[in-house]
């Protein structure tokens, strides 16, 4: 199924093929060299003053960092994420090495996932990223402790049967995909 984004201007073709599907193929297994190129790249990502404050942690279908990430999903996450052939939780350092609080941790890490997510798509897989989760819950499972902090989940997969997902949920999986025009998010001046 192609969900190609219909753009105003010419992108990148695996920008434009991205998006999000809940319907993961529960029968596609992942193993870390599946998703070495996604975390290679984003290694790679832009970072303010070179700090890279992020880490993943992977849990792969039927292994227990995967069940422990699956058990503390919320709400409809808990329906198709566990499909996914992994779950990745994306966490970050707030503070700096001199003790500062890092104002643009969550916004590196957000460029970090973003690369991860793009070189994972040209890869052929699918991501979804997610914040429905109990995050309290999670922090102690996977024993984060500060300075560091879960900022949001990923599943990644092989694209499944939108069929497999209740009926109220099918159209947003099959049907186009929607953006803001153009200029309501490029503005100039005030």
């Amino acid at each position: 199924m192609s969900k190609r984004a219909v753009t105003e201007f010419p992108i990148n073709e695996t920008l434009a093929t991205r998006w999000s599907p809940r319907a993961f193929d529960p029968s596609v297994i992942l193993t870390p060299a599946d998703l070495s190129s996604a975390f290679e790249a984003a290694r790679w990502a832009p970072s303010a003053n070179n700090l890279q404050p992020w880490q993943f942690i992977v849990g792969f279908r039927g292994d227990d960092v995967f069940t422990a990430i699956a058990n503390d999903l919320s709400g409809f996450n808990q329906s198709w994420a566990p499909d996914a052939g992994a779950l990745v939780v994306a966490i970050t350092n707030t503070v700096t090495a001199s003790g500062r609080a890092n104002a643009y941790a969550r916004y590196d890490l957000g460029q970090a996932v973003a690369h991860f997510t793009i070189q994972a798509t040209s890869d052929g897989l699918m991501t979804h990223q997610m914040g429905g989760f109990d995050i309290d819950a999670l922090t102690l499972a996977l024993e984060v402790h500060e300075p560091w902090e879960i900022v949001s989940l990923i599943a990644v997969g092989s694209l499944g049967d939108p069929h497999r997902l209740p009926e109220d949920r099918q159209a947003s999986e099959t049907g186009p995909r929607e953006r803001k025009p153009f200029n309501e998010v490029v503005v100039r001046g005030l």
